[in-house]
C-alpha cells in the first residue's frame, strides 16, 4: 500500500468535480469527426448540431485526436482542431465559419451555469492576426472570445486574444503559440450577469473579471463552439487550425480544476515524499524506551553540543528517519530521533510522554522547514494491536 503525503491529496482534488454536468462536448464517446455526419434534422443524435461548416468533408474542418487536447484535461480522451481553409464558407455568406452547436435539452440556458473549454494555437496555421475572429460566441454576442485585428480598431494587426461582453473588452492576453487557455464563462441568465475565470496549462481556474451586466440571452442552441472569422479587403485567405479540449457546461459549483469532472486518480509513484507501508505493518505501535548502559569504571562520554547539522532539523513530531526517507535526520534541540518502526522515527522528547500513555501515529502531512515533506508524528492514544489508525 502506497500512503502518498501531498501528491495522493492532490490528485484526489483534481478528480473532483465541483457542480453538475448539464451538457458534456468533450469528444469522449466519439470515434472520429465522421461521427459528426450522423446529426441532421431529422435525426438529432450525438453532443453536437453539426451544420455551419463548408462544402468539403468534415475532415477538412473538424479533426480528433489525442494530441489536440490540453494535457492537464485528463477527463477528456481526445481534442478536437477546427480548421478555415478556403473552403469554409457557409450557405453562401462572405464569412469563413466552422462551429459546433451543443445538442441537448438541459437547462443551459436558465439559471446559473458555468460554459467551459480550453483553446490553443500553433504558429504552424495560426489565426490571423489582420482579421477578426469571434470565437465561443453566442447568437447575439452578449459574451465571446476575439482574436485578430477588430473591425474598425486602429492599426493593422493585434495579437491579443480577448474576452467581450457586448463587444467591449473585458480581458485580454498576448496569444502566443502552445499555450493551453483555459476558460469558463460564468453566466447567470435569472440576474443577467457573466464573469470570466481564465488559467493556462494545468493551472486551476481563477475568476479574472467578476459578473457584469449583460443581455444574456440564448435558446440553449446557439452557442457556437467554433470560429468565424470576418472578411477584410487585401489579406487573402490562409488555413488556420484552433485547438479545443474539455469542453463542457456545468450548474451548481464550478469545476476549477483543469483535469474536469470524471478526470481517473492516478496513485502516484513512491518518492523522497512517499512513505511505502508494507501490507502486513501496523503503522502505529508503542515507543520503545531509550535505556543506556554505563560501566561502573569508565563514565560515560559527554554529550556533543558543538556539532551544527548540515540541514534543517526536523521539529518536534515530525518523520526523521525510516525506510525511503532522505530528509534531514537531526531534530531541533533538546528532540532526539526515536524509533517506531522501521518506516517511521520521530522527533520525541523522550520517556516522560511514554508515561502518559502515548503513541505516534500519521495525520495529515507538513511540510518541514528545508522543505522535505515528512510525515507529522503527533501524540495520539495507542491503537489496538494489529489495527491501522484512521487517515
Amino acid at each position: 500500500m502506497k500512503v502518498s503525503v501531498l501528491s495522493a491529496l492532490l490528485a484526489n482534488a483534481l478528480s473532483a468535480s465541483a457542480g453538475t454536468i448539464l451538457w458534456d462536448g468533450r469528444f469522449n464517446d466519439m470515434s472520429s469527426s465522421e461521427d459528426l455526419n450522423k446529426w441532421s434534422w431529422g435525426n438529432q443524435v450525438g453532443p453536437y448540431q453539426y451544420y455551419i461548416h463548408g462544402s468539403s468533408p468534415v475532415t477538412s474542418y473538424v479533426n480528433l485526436s489525442p494530441s489536440y487536447k490540453n494535457p492537464a484535461d485528463t477527463g477528456s480522451k481526445q481534442g478536437a482542431k477546427i480548421t478555415l481553409d478556403n473552403t469554409a464558407y457557409w450557405n453562401g455568406q462572405n464569412m469563413r465559419r466552422t462551429e459546433l452547436i451543443p445538442q441537448t435539452n438541459q437547462p443551459i440556458n436558465r439559471g446559473k451555469v458555468y460554459y467551459h473549454f480550453s483553446l490553443m494555437r500553433k504558429d504552424v496555421n495560426p489565426p490571423s492576426i489582420y482579421r477578426e475572429h469571434q470565437i465561443a460566441f453566442f447568437e447575439s454576442h452578449f459574451t465571446e472570445l476575439k482574436s485578430g485585428w477588430l473591425s474598425g480598431a486602429p492599426g493593422v494587426s493585434d495579437t491579443l486574444l480577448r474576452w467581450c461582453v457586448g463587444g467591449q473588452t473585458k480581458w485580454s492576453t498576448e496569444w502566443e503559440a502552445d499555450v493551453w487557455h483555459n476558460v469558463a464563462y460564468e453566466i447567470d441568465f435569472d440576474r443577467n450577469t457573466v464573469g470570466f475565470w481564465h488559467s493556462t496549462g494545468s493551472d486551476p481556474l481563477v475568476q479574472k473579471v467578476a459578473p457584469v451586466s449583460a443581455s444574456t440571452s440564448s435558446n440553449g442552441a446557439d452557442w457556437h463552439v467554433g470560429v468565424l472569422e470576418l472578411p477584410r479587403s487585401g489579406y487573402p485567405d490562409t488555413t488556420e487550425d484552433l485547438y479545443w479540449s474539455g469542453v463542457y457546461i456545468e450548474s451548481g459549483s464550478i469545476t476549477t480544476n483543469v483535469a474536469g469532472p470524471g478526470a481517473p486518480v492516478v496513485d502516484p509513484p513512491a518518492s523522497s515524499s512517499t512513505v511505502v507501508v508494507p501490507p502486513t505493518t501496523t503503522l502505529v505501535t508503542t515507543t520503545r524506551p531509550v535505556t543506556t548502559t554505563t560501566s561502573t569504571s569508565t563514565p560515560p562520554p559527554p554529550a556533543t553540543t558543538s556539532e551544527v547539522p548540515s540541514c534543517t532539523p526536523q521539529a518536534q513530531w515530525a518523520q526523521c528517519d525510516g525506510v525511503g526517507f532522505n530528509g534531514c535526520k537531526a531534530c531541533v534541540a533538546p528532540y532526539k530521533c526515536n524509533f517506531v518502526n522501521d518506516w517511521i522515527r520521530s522527533g520525541v522528547a523522550g520517556p516522560a510522554a511514554r508515561r502518559k500513555g502515548r503513541s505516534f501515529g500519521p495525520r495529515l502531512p507538513s511540510i518541514s522547514a528545508n522543505g522535505a515533506t515528512a510525515w507529522a508524528a503527533e501524540s495520539q492514544p495507542i491503537s489496538p494491536p494489529n489495527k491501522r489508525p484512521e487517515f
